[in-house]
């Protein structure tokens, strides 16, 4: 038998199934185009690189109404189980992504933003302040706010959201609870 494999926070125990996640990404910028946005190759290559499914990828501009027009749209569709933005978590006047998802959340995921600030606060020190970045669940679709730079990008998904999106991470995980999230 294989030992677990450590990771920050928990362990990946190679013994147990991997289940593969439907992740659809979007990027929300007023300058990115698909030829700039390398936020959203970053983590395109990260979600294929870790065996799930991209189920969507698109670039709104920073603006409420198309951010959650994207949104609820892949939720409402049934083919996405985890949904990635990045960019428009900042403290700018346009920056508006916490403002248009938040609203949409079931359930916010505090602890989300607490340890994404303790990973980058590693990485960029006190400037992780200026990042409002966030978390919660939409009609059974996990939703992950990131900033907008490619090292908030590789922080977030390295060392966060992609244990938590690994059906093997221990002690637990957010795939496990996926059948029970519509639960009332």
């Amino acid at each position: 038998m294989n030992a677990p494999v450590l990771t920050p926070g928990g362990r990946i125990d190679e013994s147990r199934p991997f289940k593969p996640v439907r992740v659809a990404l979007l990027t929300v910028s007023d300058t990115r185009d698909a030829e700039s946005d390398t936020s959203g190759d970053v983590l395109a290559d990260r979600v294929a690189g870790a065996g799930h499914m991209l189920a969507g990828r698109a670039i709104v501009r920073d603006a409420i109404g198309e951010i959650r027009a994207q949104v609820r749209a892949w939720c409402a569709a049934g083919t996405v189980d985890a949904i990635i933005t990045t960019g428009g978590t900042g403290i700018t006047g346009r920056d508006v992504t916490p403002e248009a998802i938040e609203p949409l959340f079931d359930k916010k995921i505090d602890g989300f933003s607490v340890v994404f600030h303790l990973v980058s606060y590693q990485s960029v020190g006190l400037s992780t302040l200026q990042s409002r970045a966030t978390a919660g669940l939409i009609g059974g679709v996990f939703v992950f706010c990131l900033p907008g730079s490619n090292g908030a990008v590789k922080d977030g998904w390295d060392k966060v959201i992609s244990a938590q999106l690994d059906s093997r991470h221990g002690p637990c995980n957010m795939v496990e609870l996926m059948p029970r999230l519509m639960e009332s």
